[in-house]
């Protein structure tokens, strides 16, 4: 018999907004299928669900950088759900601090490679499911530094631009078929993201100072106010339960901020960033 909840697969769940998301859908009746790299992380998972009082959720393993172990992660997901997927939520993310002169063609790849052709190749991969049914959900998460630029976070914002060019126009593709695309973007929340990014320093850099400037101000502002994850997972369960969900999806105060500096003049939201992150006082 076919399952008769509604299924989500969900990547990045061993930690941060992945987790969240996966609890929160599970709470509100979902089958989740939570997939992440490397399984034998998910303890993290099974505490809050117990936290929460559910079962322990069905765990896949996927490296959205992988096409083999996305297939097998998509192909083992409809065996668990009876052979559909009503909902992707594809989450998985890293980032990467340091300026772009100082980084290499090796560390581009790994930023794109997850961010955004990660979240490609999965696509991919669940569409035919979701075209068959006529209906689906495919939500990206992605970030208010898809509004503006970040010094020190090249990498980052540009996967994550790219991620929604390459959404909005996939959106009209699929629509026709039932299928729907969302873009949610958080701004700043308390996930591992930033204590997993490596930063890209070397001795000589002629960016040390900038760096420094931008470290401060992460280490004393952005991370102290970094929000409860479950903001974001709420966020996402309301796109799945809306009957028409906007496209683009803010989360936080950061991010309906950055909504307005992407709206603006850039000499204003250059000016802007520039005097938040201490730049202003920065010269080589």
């Amino acid at each position: 018999m076919r399952n008769q909840r509604p299924t989500v697969l969900i990547t990045g769940c061993s930690s941060g907004l992945g987790l969240e998301t996966a609890v929160e859908l599970a709470a509100r009746g979902r089958h989740v299928v939570a997939s992440m790299r490397d399984p034998g992380k998910r303890a993290a998972l099974d505490a809050r669900t117990r936290e929460a009082g559910l079962d322990p959720l069905d765990v896949v393993q996927l490296d959205v950088t992988d096409a083999g172990s996305v297939a097998r992660a998509v192909k083992e997901t409809l065996e668990l759900t009876g052979g559909r997927l009503d909902a992707l939520v594809s989450n998985a993310g890293t980032a990467s601090g340091g300026a772009f002169e100082d980084t290499d063609e090796a560390e581009w790849q790994r930023v794109l490679d997850t961010n955004l052709l990660g979240a490609m190749r999965l696509t991919r991969e669940v569409l035919p499911v979701m075209r068959a049914q006529r209906a689906g959900r495919l939500v990206l998460v992605s970030s208010d530094s898809a509004r503006y630029g970040n010094p020190g976070l090249s990498l980052y914002c540009a996967s994550k631009w790219a991620l929604e060019g390459w959404a909005e126009s996939l959106a009209y593709e699929v629509e026709p078929f039932g299928v729907r695309v969302v873009l949610v973007e958080p701004g700043n929340y308390d996930t591992a993201i930033w204590e997993t990014t490596p930063r890209v320093v070397p001795p000589d850099s002629a960016y040390t100072g900038l760096l420094e400037a931008v470290e401060r101000f992460v280490e004393t502002e952005h991370l102290p106010r970094s929000r409860d994850p479950r903001e974001v997972a709420r966020a996402v369960a309301g796109v799945l339960e809306a009957r028409r969900p906007r496209f683009r999806v803010t989360v936080g105060p950061d991010a309906k901020l950055a909504t307005v500096l992407g709206a603006l003049p850039h000499r204003v939201t250059a000016a802007a960033v520039r005097r938040v992150t201490g730049l202003h006082r920065w010269r080589p």
